[in-house]
Formats: structure tokens, sequence, C-alpha cells
């Protein structure tokens, strides 16, 4: 008979290994589905997974792979911080439509003047949209000491409201024949998030990914900040002894992720989706939460996992177009990688124990 016993301390094989095993049990998951739906789960999991990079079209398919994983690392990397600190953020994909709004609202703003700095304005404007949405939590759980994820998530649905008034109010194209949806930032050249090598799918909103990767690293293993961070969510009484502020930290974690969602909002609506529209928010900012378990809340990890999840996304596209996969299954299938990290994560705290039954004398 198995038991679950706590470790003394958690298991650093376990932590490292969680991951991959997860990954692995949700292909086998996600075949069973398959199946069920009437299609040949082994030919569904290897175009998921084989054909963006190594199948007929690869060559077109790679380079998407940085554009969709790009925001995934970015808000991921933010989120991560506050994960950390025991701080949760799960409002990023309204920070996310809000740094999109406030980015392109700068660059029609300017529409169609051609100067070099309309986009480092952008910029700015992206990521302070972001931090400002994030800091209503955050000064309501100071203040009032309200709860930050209800908060954060209530705001995802206020964002969208906006983000549809936006399309057909504010931001619409004025010579778009009344359709919903602004100018198309592709075609004004200050404003577009153009790639940066031809081909490569390398574009600014890369760049910043992989410059947050960085950053978050040096600043958690370097620095007194990222010390404070991982202190207060591995030991929080502790923390308040050596001096940290909870409210500082608060402000710090949930500003973060907000400009880095907000920035990623950004280049999403200056770049690969081109335009502010209704339906502009794909979902990247609760995705990145799965991306930040599935990294292990380490910004190295983050990167792996971001490029992951970009692979299933287009795998599944791939998927619904080759063999007819419904949607929803490819959603079911990315959402089973946070289900199955979280359930083989129990063995990282806990060991399971054969428990031989007594007998009675």
């Amino acid at each position: 008979m198995l038991r679950v016993e706590r470790r003394p301390q958690p298991s650093r094989f376990w932590t490292w290994l969680t991951p991959p095993l997860a990954v692995a049990i949700t292909m086998i998951a996600g075949g069973a589905l398959f199946a069920a739906l009437g299609e040949n789960p082994v030919a569904a999991i290897r175009t998921i997974f084989w054909e963006p990079l190594f199948g007929e079209f690869a060559f077109y398919y790679r380079p998407q792979m940085l554009m969709k994983g790009a925001p995934l690392i970015l808000i991921a990397v933010g989120l991560s911080l506050g994960f950390r600190a025991g701080i949760w953020n799960i409002g990023a994909e309204g920070q996310y439509i809000i740094g999109a709004l406030t980015g392109a609202g700068v660059g029609l703003a300017f529409y169609p003047l051609d100067a070099w700095y309309i986009f480092p304005l952008m910029v700015v404007a992206g990521a302070l949209g972001g931090w400002a949405w994030a800091m209503i939590p955050a000064l309501l759980k100071i203040r009032f000491g309200t709860n930050e994820i209800l908060v954060s998530l209530m705001l995802v649905y206020v964002a969208e409201q906006l983000l549809a008034q936006m399309s057909l109010g504010l931001l619409k194209n004025p010579d778009g024949f009344g359709f919903p949806g602004s100018r198309n930032l592709q075609d004004y050249a200050a404003a577009h998030n153009a790639e940066i090598i031809a081909g490569t799918g390398m574009h600014w909103g890369v760049v910043a990914a992989l410059g947050a990767v960085i950053a978050a690293h040096v600043l958690l293993q370097r620095h007194i900040l990222g010390f404070r961070v991982r202190l207060t969510g591995q030991a929080p009484r502790a923390a308040r002894f050596a001096g940290v502020s909870p409210a500082r930290l608060v402000l710090f974690c949930l500003g973060t992720a907000g400009a880095l969602a907000g920035m990623a909002g950004m280049f999403e609506v200056s770049g690969p989706s081109g335009q502010v529209s209704i339906d502009f928010n794909v979902g990247y900012g609760f995705t990145a939460i799965i991306v930040a378990f599935l990294g292990r809340l380490n910004p190295l990890g983050i990167l792996l996992a971001g490029l992951l999840m970009a692979l299933t996304y287009i795998g599944g596209e791939i998927a619904q177009s080759d063999l007819g996969l419904p949607a929803a299954a490819i959603q079911v299938f990315q959402g089973m990688l946070l289900f199955f990290l979280l359930a083989v994560d129990l063995l990282t705290n806990y060991r399971l124990r054969l428990r031989t039954p007594e007998v009675a004398p």
C-alpha cells in the first residue's frame, strides 16, 4: 500500500526531471485524446512536434517559433519574479492588452509622420501602460489587503472591453469603411516592428525577450533584490526579520510583470498582429503562466519552455489544417502540460513509500 511522505527538503533531481516527464505524459495523454477523436495519435503528435522543425515547410515555420515564443517568454519572465516571491499576478493578459493599446495609440497619434523616435516612444508607452494596469491590484493589495489574484484576473475582462471599445471607437481606422480595427501598423514604417534580419523571425520583441531572460537571471543570482525575492518566497517570516519591505516587493514584482507584459503587447500589435482589433488578444497572458511553471520559474528554463509552447502553437495549427483536429483539442492538449506538471511536481516535495500492512498479534 502506497503512502505519501513529505521530504525533508525538495528533491533537486525531481525539480529538473518533472518538466520533461510532464511533457512525455502529456504526449501520451494527448495521443489518447486524439485517438478518441478518430485520428492517428502517432501522426498527430508527430505533426505537432516534428513538422514545424523538420518537416517539408520547416523553413517557413521556424521563424514563427521566435515570433510566437517572444511574447510568451517576455510575459513569463515578469510573472516568474512575482511567483517566486509568492505574489500571484494572474492578470498578465489584461496588462498585455493595455500595453498594446497604449503603444499603438502613441504610434497612431503620429501618423503619417515618419520619424525614428516614434517606435521607441511606442515601446515606452506600452511598458508604462502595462505597468499602470498592474499597479491597480498592487496598490489595492498594499492599501486595503485585497487579493491580487482576483483583482488582476477581473481586470482582464475590463481590458477586453476597453480593447473592443477602442477598436470600434477612438482607434478605429477612419479609412476602414466602418470596419472595426485600427490602421495596419505594418503599413506605417515608423511604427512597424519589422524583422531585423529578413526571414529569421527576429524582431525587436525577440531581442527584448532575450534581454529580459538575461536581466532576470543576473537579478536573481547576483543582485540583493533578487535575493530578497527568493527569500520572501521561501521564508516570508525570515524575509521580514531581514528587513524586506512587503509593500515595495509587491510594487516591484507586479510593476515589472505589468511592464514586460505591456511591452509584449506593443511588440505584437506593431509586428505579427499589425493592428488593434477586437480579437487581438489570443491568450498569451494566460499561456505564459504555463510557460513560467514549465520553466521552473527560472529565466533560462522559461526561454526553453517558451519555445516549446510556441512549437505546440505552430504544430497545433498545422494539425488543424492537415489533420482536421478541432482547435479546442489543441487547447486541451496545451492545458494538459500545466496539469501534468503540477501533478508530477508533487514528487519534488513528497516521496511515495510502500507501507506494509500491520499484522495483528
